[in-house]
C-alpha cells in the first residue's frame, strides 16, 4: 500500500535539504491520500522528487516530523527497533549507566531520529512519553522494543503532558507493561541518592539533563554559603553538600518537593544544622532576603520554562532579568551564580544578554567563567538546533 504524499509548495524544501526534520503547515501545498494522524506519509518537492518520509500530525503547526532521508526505507518494527537500539548504544558507549549512575535518558525524540519521543530509565525501570501524534500511534511497538533492548519488564508512560494538545493528543500515563513504578524510587546518580517520584514528579520524576552540572557545582561548592533557587526535589542542594558546602539554603514552591528534598539531604547523612528549606516563592523569597541583607558565596538559579516559544520570549525575559538581578544583589564578592534557562524561546546569546543586562542594574562587574548546557544523554543534533533547549553560565562576580 503506498503511504500518503505531502507535497511542498515551490521552493520550500531548503530546510528539508539541510536535514532539519520538521515540516511546518505553511510549507504544504497539498496532501495526497488518507493522511490521518500519526501515519506515515512521503514527502516530496513541488516537482515531484522524493524528499524525506515522517509521521502526519494534522492538528500541529508542525505538521509532518521526519523520520527517514532514505525512499527505500521502511517505516516499521525493524526501523523502531534500530532506532532504539542505536540511542542506547550511544548512551552505554559513553558509560552513562553504572554502578554508582543508574538513571539515564535512553532517546531524546528528534535528536535520536525519534521525533516526539523520550525514554528514560531509572533502575530497573523504563518511564516513556510520546509527545507527537507520530510517536504515539508506535507506542505499543516502542514499549516493547524498549523493554526487549533493556532486558527489562516495566514500561511506564507518562504523557501528562499540555504539549500534546498542539497534536491533538489527550493526557495520559499508566502502566503500558509490567507493573507500575513504587513510590518514591531511589536511584543513585554520582554515588549520591536520591528518590524519584515517576508518577507525578516534574518530566519523568527527575531532571536527568543537569547530571553533569550537578557534578561542576559539586566541585565548586567547597566552603561556600549557598542559595538554591527553585530546587524542586534537592538535586543541586545534595550535591553541593556532598562538595563540601558549608552551609544551603533551598527555595522551592511545592510542599511535596520540599518533602522529597529534605528526605534526599537526610538520605545522604547531611545533618539538619547544613541545611534549611523555604517553601514559598522564589521571586518573593529572593527580594525577603535581599532586604534582610542576607548574603551567598553561590547561588544557583534552575527555573522552569518561562518561554516555550519565541512569541513568550519578551515576558520570560523579564522574569529572567528580575531573578538574575537579585541574585547579583544576594552575591557576595568573589561569589559564583550558576544561572540557567531550558525555555526554547531564548536563546544562548539572548540569555547571556539578559544576565548582563542584570548585573549592570544591579551594579556589579561579573565574568563568565564556565557555559553549560545538557548531558550528553539529551544530545543535541547538529542540523536541530531547538535540541540545545537548556543554556548555563557559571559568573564570578569580580566587585
Amino acid at each position: 500500500m503506498t503511504n500518503p504524499t505531502v507535497i511542498l509548495k515551490k521552493n520550500r524544501e531548503k530546510s528539508l535539504q539541510r536535514r532539519h526534520p520538521w515540516i511546518f503547515s505553511g510549507a504544504i501545498e497539498r496532501v495526497e491520500g488518507a493522511a490521518s494522524s500519526g501515519v506515515t506519509v512521503r514527502v516530496v518537492n513541488h516537482a515531484g522528487e522524493f524528499l524525506a518520509s515522517g509521521a502526519f500530525s494534522p492538528d500541529s503547526n508542525i505538521r509532518v516530523r521526519i523520520l527517514s532521508w532514505d525512499e527505500h526505507e521502511a517505516i516499521d518494527r525493524l526501523f523502531f527497533r534500530t532506532k532504539i537500539e542505536q540511542a542506547i548504544a550511544s548512551r552505554l558507549s559513553l558509560g552513562l549507566l553504572d554502578a554508582e549512575n543508574t538513571a539515564c535518558r535512553l532517546v531524546f525524540a528528534e535528536s535520536d531520529g525519534l521525533p516526539g519521543l523520550i525514554a528514560d530509565r531509572y533502575n530497573s525501570q523504563l518511564v516513556v512519553q510520546f509527545l507527537s501524534a507520530g510517536a504515539d500511534a508506535w507506542k505499543s511497538v516502542i514499549a516493547d522494543e524498549l523493554s526487549e533492548a533493556m532486558g527489562l519488564n516495566d514500561v511506564y508512560e507518562r504523557s501528562d503532558v499540555d504539549v500534546r494538545q498542539f497534536e491533538g493528543l489527550p493526557q495520559q500515563s499508566g502502566v503500558l507493561l509490567g507493573k507500575a513504578p513504587r513510590d518514591n524510587l531511589t536511584i543513585l546518580e554520582g554515588g549520591l541518592r536520591f528518590q524519584v517520584n515517576l508518577l507525578e514528579g516534574h518530566k519523568t520524576g527527575f531532571y536527568l539533563d543537569q547530571r553533569f552540572n550537578r557534578n561542576k557545582v559539586r566541585k565548586l561548592a567547597k566552603g561556600a554559603e549557598l542559595l538554591n533557587c527553585f530546587a524542586y526535589t534537592g538535586g543541586f542542594s545534595v550535591t553541593a553538600l556532598a562538595g563540601g558546602a558549608e552551609h544551603v539554603l533551598s527555595i522551592e514552591s511545592s510542599p511535596a518537593s520540599v518533602s522529597l528534598g529534605k528526605a534526599n539531604l537526610n538520605e545522604n547523612g547531611f545533618a539538619g544544622e547544613r541545611y534549611d528549606w523555604i517553601q514559598g516563592d522564589v521571586f518573593v523569597e529572593m527580594r525577603s532576603l535581599r532586604d534582610r541583607a542576607r548574603s551567598f558565596d553561590m547561588i544557583i538559579l534552575d527555573p522552569p520554562k518561562f518561554a516555550a516559544t519565541r512569541k513568550q520570549a519578551e515576558s520570560a525575559a523579564r522574569g529572567y532579568k528580575d531573578i538574575n538581578l537579585l541574585a547579583f544583589k544576594l552575591l557576595r564578592s568573589g561569589g559564583k551564580l550558576v544561572t540557567f534557562s531550558c525555555s526554547g524561546g531564548i536563546g544562548a546569546d539572548l540569555f547571556q544578554k539578559i544576565v548582563a543586562g542584570a548585573a549592570l542594574d544591579a551594579g556589579v562587574e561579573a565574568q563568565i567563567i564556565d557555559r553549560l548546557t545538557q548531558g550528553p544523554d539529551h544530545p543535541i543534533a547538529l542540523h536541530y538546533p531547538e535540541s540545545q533547549y537548556l543554556k548555563g553560565l557559571v559568573i564570578q562576580k569580580v566587585r
